[in-house]
């Protein structure tokens, strides 16, 4: 309910007087002491849904993943089995240790990149603040939503999201938007002088604007009488929780983390039964196979995407793309249909009025200043026509504003899509002066000033004024007309209704010269996969005009009335051949975007209007600008801090690179678990030892977990950014069956030179002819042997995987991968000269094994390049 208890039949009801003495307020609003009493009384304007997610969740979050219970319930079974149930003399802890610090380090560097997240986006969103119009000391202020108070006085003008719910206690021609509170596709008008009916629903009453919707049309002025939870946004939000969106993104991710998880519970079992009935030690079978279970468990996998999304986030924020959920960041790169309005995006939006003129066609400074006092004295929405107007007067005309009055206006609406004030001057002459759409200015003209006198407006004169006006605007200059009428006759007050029998005066003549990198940005988003389609509400002359010179002057124009006559099926096709839609209305706009996606394609959305905010909310992703109005802020997933296309492929670009990153992870974790379950299965039947005891497959898990710390801050190619990106779970699979086994091939080479040549020259003979000291020097040259083959090989498969390309020599990882990469192969190699590597029944390597080692690298090299080529040829990319 609302304060008080009072219900808003209460406050619908209730007089102004009234509802401001409930508030200790008045109209003229709060001083700063007053909104701090109020607010301690009534509370913030802030919903409690959108409050942060406390720590204490973030860190189970982050600790407890699917990954990270596998590796603790083996931390507590290896406890067990190495410590409580052996021999004091026996007992080590050096595998719990290694196993908690995989967990500890995988969790904490999730935790750290998932509270840098929240603080990034939380810093991120204050770029993006959304404000009210509010009286406060006496005087009008914008100040953020969330600092507004039961009481205050707010003004509202087209564009406006209702930051609180208003008693409105006066109006003008006000329509707001309450689709988000009833589902209504069609905005409803309010109005403060209103007679509440019994019984009548809260939504429709027609003197209160609700937090969560926005004006349409119109202005008024009103008095907050809930905010935050107890507004009826509030409740609805209580009651209702937001879901999270599903991506495909997120989905991938969740699908190859159970399917190596899967193979993990498959893998390890077998590796144990396998080890168990042909070396007959069960329990160091058993340890070997859960040191397996933890070799093959991706922890790092939810470190991995979290530290790319939040880097990906801040590096698309130095090109000026704020992201507001990270989870767009996958959509973002995904784009490959871009849906932009014209105005600003490929304009300059910079409005010069280049002429004003009289219906000949003629200069004539009567109609600028009649244009003047129509942009000067309205409060409504004033655009940048507006503002060139009024730049124009100044410069060209000598206008004493104070000898006029205003008297009243009539807002503009997109429905009329015009606007009237009515100004009284000194002597008590009275004008009502309008400005709007050429076509819809002549519906409301009986009359027009032709050559200095008043006359009919005949269908002569007006296909005359037509023809003008297609001049106009195939030279790429936007056109409005100016109507005037004297001593307008008025009842109570002035209304749309007052808008008749009017003398069009001249026309206005605006550019909005294309950016000089428009045509630059639309070429390079081709080239990036991402073909923009233009919907636009502006006329087909002026769209055409501007698309010419940005390098679409080939593209036939479909106008907005003609959606209304056909089928999606139909839409469908003529949205996938042509590129340039014209005079659409919010709703043409949405069905285009919807049939889009129903055809397959992942559809960005570009705007900053009020009517954009529906299209912005059906595309994949919801893309505005800083300078936008607060509905388009609010729907949009990316913010960009400058309406450029060029930023916008920057920003695409940034969101491959991102989601390359973690293909990269993801991909070659599952195809080097897949190739050693190979590599283990078939030492483990053939050799009369163990392969690796399980503390030395612990610590080699270990060093190259931290080295695939480094993935996200790699390169990648820019062949991979080319063309736009989305998961396909079916990759994961093919990439594991190509790549895995390729990998085993050089273990076993390397279990056959080591079982063979090398363990036999320094521990003296074949292994069934050895003692048992000798045999323990041989399994212990044989471990150290695996231990830096595996190492090397699966280091090498991160460069040689990386990139289609030859590693290297076409293509070069970022500084960072090689450093922390290189650092983790010189840990490994030597690891077993050490006394360390000692403690884990390791030894030093003979002088011919490097030799060894170097051929295998290098036929390793060899092959993967050449299973490379053929899987690329086949599946078309590698990544």
């Amino acid at each position: 309910m609302t304060n008080n208890k009072k219900t808003y039949e209460y406050f619908a009801s209730a007089g102004t007087q009234e509802i401001f003495e409930n508030y200790s307020s008045s109209n003229q609003g709060l001083t700063t002491e007053e909104a701090e009493t109020l607010r301690e009384k009534f509370g913030d304007n802030r919903i409690s849904h959108g409050k942060r997610t406390p720590l204490i969740v973030e860190v189970l979050k982050a600790y407890f993943t699917p990954f990270t219970v596998v590796l603790i319930t083996l931390a507590i079974i290896s406890f067990f089995t190495d410590y409580l149930l052996v021999p004091v003399a026996d007992r080590d802890l050096t595998g719990v240790i290694i196993i908690v610090t995989m967990v500890v380090l995988s969790g904490t560097m999730t935790l750290i990149q998932s509270v840098r997240s929240n603080k990034a986006t939380e810093k991120l969103e204050n770029l993006v603040k959304i404000t009210a119009n509010v009286l406060r000391n006496g005087k009008a202020q914008e100040m953020p939503i969330e600092n507004l108070v039961c009481g205050d006085v707010i003004k509202l003008a087209a564009g406006d999201m209702i930051p609180a719910d208003i008693r409105l206690y006066q109006t003008k021609d006000l329509f707001i938007s309450q689709a988000a509170m009833t589902g209504e596709s069609y905005p409803v008008e309010k109005k403060a002088n209103y007679q509440v009916e019994p019984n009548t629903a809260d939504t429709d009453l027609e003197n209160i604007a609700y937090m969560g919707s926005n004006v349409i049309s119109g202005s008024a002025e009103g008095v907050i009488i809930a905010t935050g939870n107890k507004t009826l946004f509030g409740q609805i939000a209580k009651d209702v929780s937001e879901k999270k969106t599903i991506t495909s993104f997120d989905i991938g991710i969740s699908k190859t983390s159970w399917l190596l998880i899967r193979f993990m519970l498959v893998m390890a079992p077998t590796v144990f039964l396998i080890n168990g009935l042909t070396k007959g030690d069960w329990l160091e079978a058993f340890l070997f196979g859960l040191s397996v279970a933890v070799g093959l468990t991706p922890e790092m996998l939810p470190m991995i995407v979290t530290t790319n999304l939040v880097k990906g986030a801040s590096a698309m924020a130095k090109k000026g793309t704020i992201i507001k959920n990270l989870n767009s960041i996958q959509n973002f790169g995904a784009i490959d249909i871009l849906c932009t309005d014209k105005t600003g995006t490929l304009t300059q939006d910079k409005i010069i009025l280049e002429y004003h003129l009289d219906v000949n066609g003629k200069e004539d400074t009567r109609v600028l200043r009649h244009a003047f006092f129509n942009s000067y004295f309205q409060t409504g929405l004033k655009n940048l026509m507006d503002v060139a107007i009024i730049d124009a007067a100044e410069k060209e005309l000598n206008i004493n504003s104070e000898d006029y009055t205003k008297v009243d206006e009539i807002p503009f609406d997109f429905q009329r899509r015009r606007m009237s004030v009515v100004i009284e001057d000194r002597t008590g002459k009275r004008q009502m002066i309008t400005k709007g759409a050429v076509e819809e200015m002549l519906e409301i003209s009986t009359y027009v000033d032709y050559q200095g006198e008043v006359i009919e407006l005949t269908e002569k004169l007006r296909q005359m004024i037509l023809k003008t006006v297609d001049d106009l605007n195939e030279d790429g200059l936007r056109v409005i007309a100016v109507s005037q009428k004297t001593n307008p006759s008025v009842v109570d007050e002035f209304s749309t209704k007052d808008e008749s029998n009017m003398v069009l005066i001249g026309y206005l003549a605006f550019l909005d010269p294309p950016k000089e990198t428009t045509k630059e940005a639309l070429e390079a988003l081709k080239q990036h996969g991402v073909s923009v389609k233009v919907l636009t509400g502006d006329n087909a002359l002026v769209t055409k005009s501007v698309c010419k010179q940005v390098g679409l002057e080939n593209e036939d124009l479909i106008v907005g009335s003609t959606l209304d006559h056909i089928t999606d099926a139909e839409l469908q096709l003529i949205a996938k051949e042509h590129n340039v839609f014209v005079k659409l209305n919010p709703s043409q706009k949405t069905r285009l975007v919807r049939v889009l996606r129903e055809a397959g394609h992942t559809v960005g959305f570009l705007g900053d209007g009020i009517n954009d905010a529906p299209a912005m909310k059906e595309a994949d992703v919801g893309i505005s600008v800083d300078t936008a109005v607060d509905i388009a802020k609010e729907s949009a997933d990316v913010i960009l801090l400058d309406k450029d296309l060029m930023i916008l492929e920057r920003g695409i670009l940034a969101g491959r690179t991102t989601f390359g990153n973690i293909m990269k992870y993801v991909k070659m974790t599952a195809s080097s678990n897949f190739g050693n379950m190979f590599s283990v299965v078939i030492a483990s039947i053939f050799l009369p030892f163990i392969p690796m005891f399980p503390i030395q497959l612990l610590f080699l898990n270990l060093i190259y977990d931290i080295s695939c710390m480094s993935i996200p801050w790699d390169k990648m190619d820019e062949e991979y950014l080319k063309t736009p990106k989305e998961w396909k779970a079916s990759s994961i699979g093919s990439f594991m069956k190509w790549f895995g086994p390729t990998s085993s091939v050089f273990d076993i080479t390397t279990y056959a030179v080591m079982y063979f040549i090398i363990c036999p020259a320094v521990a003296g003979g074949a292994y069934h002819t050895l003692n048992a000291e000798q045999q323990i020097l041989f399994i212990a040259v044989f471990h150290a042997g695996w231990f830096v083959e595996s190492l090397w090989t699966q280091t090498i498969v991160i460069y040689a995987l990386r990139t289609p390309k030859l590693p290297f020599i076409q293509s070069n990882p970022s500084f960072i991968l090689a450093t922390i990469t290189s650092l983790g192969i010189a840990v490994g190699t030597v690891l077993p000269f050490t006394q360390f590597g000692r403690d884990l029944d390791l030894v030093g390597l003979p002088s011919d094994y490097w030799i060894w080692l170097a051929v295998t690298i290098v036929a390793y090299l060899i092959l993967v390049m050449f299973v490379k080529k053929i899987y690329v040829r086949k599946f078309g990319e590698l990544l």
